[in-house]
């Protein structure tokens, strides 16, 4: 009997798509969207593979198969029906409703490749219809008659969209005539026919569990897209969607459930499995079933031209395409129809025919239609899950609903061929990760920001009220004033956080110096300037009386429940008239249990935080400021900046018995606390301290010294601090402030 081969077409191909706003003269629910999506759903695998499913696993399995199947579409079309009920949907279909809810790159990483492959569906079909008609009428030309068909169909989609639909009733009449064909047949005659019994036993080689029938029978359930894909062509989408969309799938289930019912009945086993046309044999009129194959391989084909446009001209509008290829969104006519586009569809779509044999990339195919639904599902249960004001659908879903969608077309992905979801899955992620780049600006909100809204709220409740010692990390903020003029504070502790810590560059202003338009003016502005330098920081500004009052105040009253920044980064004053004002500020810190980082860098200096090869830690233990100051040098160490620096751990010791107790002690913290650190143990031999200071770290590239717990002459001790250091290269004086003993931060014993 004539057959060809059905990985053509197991594809869940959609069709259609939109291309203008909402007109008066649109299409209505029946014209729009039902139709076209039964065409898509009633298509070759029921003709073509029914039977051969019914045969491998009975009937049972068979109705649960096709339950299972259509509980996921049902389940896409629940989350289609919430979205489009909650905006108005324009041209672009999937993409524009993806790009809505999850923004434009997401909307782009699903809508490129949802183009290419309905374009590429185009040839798909109009092949099988050739080879097909072949089968019928063996002296044609597969190639030529592909191309002709290709041609004429791309022509009926420029010349008119009411056309092309019309066209489509002609075939949702074949496929009636095919169906009422079988519906008053009768049963294969001299067979055993058992409807009930035991499927079919197959050799192990050409045997198919349950799951591959699963896999091969899954494509005919989808469709539901091609009327989402004529949405800017429709007079009402918000009412059409979803009416034309879930009674497209209530038909489609009502006929895929009886259909089995009837062949099991008709036909034994055997011949359901060896015979693709056995519906030809069982039939009224045999020849019905080649016009309802036909009329399936069109409408699809029909249903592809119709939408690939008309992605592509909603990807052009909102400059997801390059510059170049702007011209694709221009309309043409009252219906702004994608003439453009419809060329280049039409022009890819009979390369692909020329080429003859697309089997190769028709399992990729059928993962980007699934991807779309996937995406779709994962879209509305977000957004049900956030519960944003803006999210008001006529249409309800639960969200769990949407959620268990997304996860029945991800496990049908690897069912149907897992090396094609992964192939599928790269080529959107690499879209994807090309649009960030670009930096699209579009003018709607999407729910990324609510959903990040819900998972910081959940955070911020889950986060201990006792800072949790495993999981310590410096949360900074950066007293930093104009960033451009300290950017060596922005850098430092940029290296310090790994971008895993919160970091917030805040400047003091003067009181009545800027109204609050003209403050959050700025910090708009230097938000602008740390993203072109690559830098993630949040931004915060005050007003005060002068900056030791500003500043106190904001460590007081910034951060959001138990997050809050603990480690304060300045900048070491030069001014001995606001000196005794600076340390009241740093015992204020202290007080409130903030650690203080001062940064005293050091110009012109023709090494340190240039060559980054070496720093220098001033030790005395593990007490106090030892731990912290340990942290902190590994936490530079690893960081981008400092990655070829080493770290010296210095300790003065009095004599030699006390250095060789001192060495042996020293290198067993460094290997129990896991610190990659170089100890030095110096011997004073009655030096001062300042001397061997000095001597020692004059060529390092940062010097790391503790600070003395503020008391009460703090101000005379912090003058002799700055004496001490001064002629060194750029020094970082550390006060552990935090009730928390920083070694368990360091030690997993």
């Amino acid at each position: 009997m004539p057959f060809f081969p059905l990985n053509r077409f197991a594809k869940t191909d959609q069709k259609g798509d939109e291309a203008s706003p909402e007109t008066p003269q649109g299409l209505g629910t029946f014209a729009g969207v039902y139709t076209p999506s039964v065409l898509t759903i009633l298509g070759v695998i029921m003709y073509l593979r029914f039977g051969w499913v019914l045969g491998n696993v009975g009937l049972f399995n068979t109705l649960l198969i096709v339950t299972l199947s259509t509980s996921i579409t049902f389940l896409t079309a629940l989350s289609i029906a919430a979205i489009a009920t909650d905006q108005t949907v324009r041209a672009g279909g999937a993409y524009y409703m993806i790009s809505r809810s999850l923004g434009i790159e997401t909307g782009g990483a699903v809508g490129i490749p949802l183009f290419f492959a309905q374009a590429f569906s185009v040839a798909l079909y109009t092949l099988g219809f050739a080879e097909s008609l072949v089968q019928a009428f063996p002296n044609l030309n597969q190639t030529l008659v592909a191309l002709i068909t290709t041609a004429i169909i791309g022509l009926l989609a420029l010349r008119s969209l009411d056309i092309a639909m019309k066209a489509q009733y002609i075939i949702m009449g074949a496929i009636i005539l095919s169906l009422a064909s079988l519906v008053f047949g009768k049963p294969l005659a001299g067979v055993d026919i058992n409807p009930l019994g035991a499927p079919v036993a197959l050799p192990i080689a050409e045997a198919a569990d349950f799951w591959a029938v699963f896999a091969v029978f899954f494509p005919a359930v989808t469709g539901i897209m091609a009327g989402v894909n004529l949405s800017g062509d429709l007079k009402d989408p918000k009412r059409s969607i979803p009416k034309g969309t879930l009674a497209a799938v209530g038909t489609g289930y009502l006929v895929y459930m009886l259909l089995p019912i009837l062949l099991a009945f008709r036909a034994d086993f055997p011949s359901l499995v060896q015979d693709p046309l056995v519906m030809r044999r069982i039939s009224l009129w045999g020849n019905a079933i080649f016009l309802g194959v036909w009329g399936a391989t069109l409408s699809s084909a029909i249903g592809s031209i119709l939408g690939a446009p008309r992605v592509l001209q909603a990807l052009a509008r909102d400059g997801v395409l390059p510059r170049s290829l702007r011209w694709l969104g221009q309309g043409s006519g009252p219906s702004d129809t994608p003439k453009w586009g419809t060329l280049l569809t039409l022009a890819l779509a009979l390369t692909l025919v020329l080429l003859g044999d697309i089997n190769l990339i028709a399992p990729i195919l059928s993962m980007f239609f699934l991807t779309t639904y996937m995406v779709l599902n994962v879209a509305a249960a977000i957004e049900g899950f956030v519960r944003s004001p803006s999210f008001r659908p006529t249409f309800k879903v639960h969200w769990i609903f949407s959620l268990a969608g997304a996860v029945g077309c991800i496990a049908v992905m690897f069912l149907i061929n897992g090396f094609a979801t992964i192939v599928a899955a790269v080529v959107s992620l690499a879209i994807y990760l090309w649009l960030e780049r670009q930096e699209i600006e579009s003018t709607w909100g999407d729910v990324r920001q609510g959903m990040w809204m819900t998972l910081v709220r959940m955070g911020l409740f889950n986060l201990a009220r006792v800072p949790d010692v495993k999981n310590w990390r410096p949360h900074i903020l950066v007293l930093s004033g104009v960033p451009s003029r300290r950017w060596h504070l922005v850098e430092f502790a940029s290296a310090l956080s790994h971008n895993r810590g919160l970091v917030t560059i805040a400047s003091v202003l003067p009181s009545g110096a800027r109204d609050t338009h003209q403050q959050v003016t700025m910090e708009a502005m230097i938000q602008d300037y740390l993203e072109r330098r690559g830098t993630q920081a949040l931004v915060r500004l005050v007003q005060g009386q002068d900056f030791f009052e500003g500043a106190e105040r904001l460590v007081e009253a910034y951060g959001l429940g138990t997050l809050v920044p603990n480690t304060i980064v300045l900048g070491a004053t030069g001014e001995s008239e606001s000196q005794d004002r600076y340390c009241q500020m740093i015992a204020n810190f202290h007080q409130v249990q903030r650690n203080v980082v001062i940064l005293r860098y050091q110009t012109p200096q023709p090494r340190s935080l240039r060559l980054r090869s070496r720093i220098d830690v001033w030790w005395g233990g593990l007490k106090n400021n030892g731990g912290l100051m340990l942290i902190v040098a590994d936490l530079l160490r690893t960081s981008r900046e400092w990655r070829n620096a080493v770290v010296w751990l210095k300790l003065v010791v009095p004599n030699q018995a006390a250095a060789e107790a001192a060495r042996m002690n020293i290198k067993a913290v460094l290997k129990r606390l896991r610190v990659d650190a170089v100890a030095e143990v110096l011997i004073s031999d009655g030096q001062p301290f300042d001397k061997i200071l000095q001597l020692s770290s004059k060529t390092a590239d940062l010097v790391v010294l503790g600070m003395a717990t503020p008391h009460e002459n703090y101000s005379q001790y912090y003058t002799k601090l700055q004496e001490r250091t001064a002629g060194l290269p750029t020094t970082l004086f550390v006060l552990a402030s935090e009730d928390l003993d920083f070694i368990e931060v360091l030690d997993n014993d």
